[in-house]
């Protein structure tokens, strides 16, 4: 298993930092090989600027800085996406990423008609764990945008039988340790679902996690 986790949170001591090292745990434990991009430790610049539109149809260039993001994607059989929800949708710098990365010929292809092509199909699992300043029930009025690019929008340029993964902890302006923990605990479940029951070994601890996240 090659697994490219891509992390997005702006500080190093966020709960989202804890839902990342579980999930790492996990996929360590089940010995895949593990690469992860940490958008904002990068100082990945999330925007596409006028260059790279006008050579947007072109897919990607050679010597590009992008090139090392554009190889762990096509490398990995596992993708897994760690960051909070802000604004019911995906934060600037990871929308940015998949603007500037999920490029034609890396992660489609646009035919003269009809819809686009997938490419990739590599992608046998698709992972995405969040955290929402929003109840469930209002994140599920608005219509949950984030969850559904990944899930939805991305899913469909994966693996035809390609296995999904979720877990949400809503309502983080109120958490509590005792939520933050049980949680830890459903995304060690989820990975477990997804990448299949992994070595005994331990979790990390949530006790140093901070609450406040969304």
């Amino acid at each position: 298993m090659r697994a490219l986790v891509v992390y997005c949170h702006p500080s190093p001591d966020s709960f989202t930092a804890a839902v990342r090292d579980v999930v790492i745990a996990k996929l360590t434990a089940a010995g895949a090989e593990c690469r992860v991009i940490d958008v904002y430790a990068e100082n990945f610049p999330p925007v596409l600027s006028r260059a790279e539109w006008d050579s947007y149809l072109d897919g990607p260039q050679t010597g590009s800085p992008l090139a090392p993001h554009i190889q762990a994607l096509r490398d990995c059989d596992t993708l897994i996406f760690v960051y909070p929800t802000w604004w019911y949708g995906l934060p600037a710098a990871l929308k940015g990423w998949l603007d500037r990365v999920l490029l034609p010929d890396v992660a489609f292809r646009l035919p003269e008609t009809g819809d686009i092509i997938p490419t990739l199909t590599h992608i046998e699992r698709l992972g995405c764990f969040t955290t929402c300043g929003a109840s469930r029930l209002l994140t599920w009025f608005v219509g949950a945008p984030g969850r559904r690019t990944i899930l939805r929008g991305i899913r469909l340029l994966c693996a035809r039988r390609c296995r999904t993964a979720f877990a949400a902890h809503y309502s983080m302006d109120t958490a509590t340790p005792e939520s933050r923990a049980a949680h830890l605990v459903r995304v060690g479940r989820a990975m477990d679902r997804l990448i299949g029951k992994p070595a005994r070994g331990s979790l990390p601890a949530a006790g140093t996690a901070q609450a406040r996240d969304a």
